[in-house]
């Protein structure tokens, strides 16, 4: 019976997780001006970068709200705010590189990999801060 319980904790947890996961990739895609999976689907490794960096800065949070959270309202809390974190880390590499999506569709990497590196220092940062 316990690992029942246990089993069933575990799917309920792991899909709340992969739910938020999908709700925050289709946010992000559609908050963005450029297509990244059309452009993922031309070979285009900027814009694969980016998504990369913006998915890992959003799941390292939502890893530790699964795993510190008192119930699923709390890890609800704490997906909210990892994902308000991460749609302010793309504003915050607009802010910095003019012209970001363009740059993406023309395949720029440097643009990319900065990107990447905010949004995952972001996930980093919020997923630490969740222990206080």
């Amino acid at each position: 019976m316990h690992f029942m319980q246990g089993l069933a904790d575990f799917a309920t947890y792991f899909g709340m997780g992969l739910g938020f996961m999908v709700l925050y990739v289709v946010l992000y895609l559609y908050a963005t001006p450029h297509r990244e999976i059309t452009l993922i689907r031309g070979d285009n490794l900027p814009a694969a970068v980016v998504l990369a960096g913006a998915l890992l800065g959003f799941a390292v949070p939502l890893a530790s709200a699964l795993r510190i959270a008192s119930g699923l309202l709390d890890v609800a809390a704490w997906a909210f705010m990892a994902l308000v974190a991460q749609l302010v880390a793309y504003a915050l590499v607009a802010l910095l590189l003019k012209d970001f999506s363009k740059r993406i569709n023309r395949g720029e990497m440097a643009a990319a990999v900065l990107a990447a590196a905010i949004h995952l220092g972001v996930g980093l940062i919020n997923s630490a801060a969740m222990s206080f």
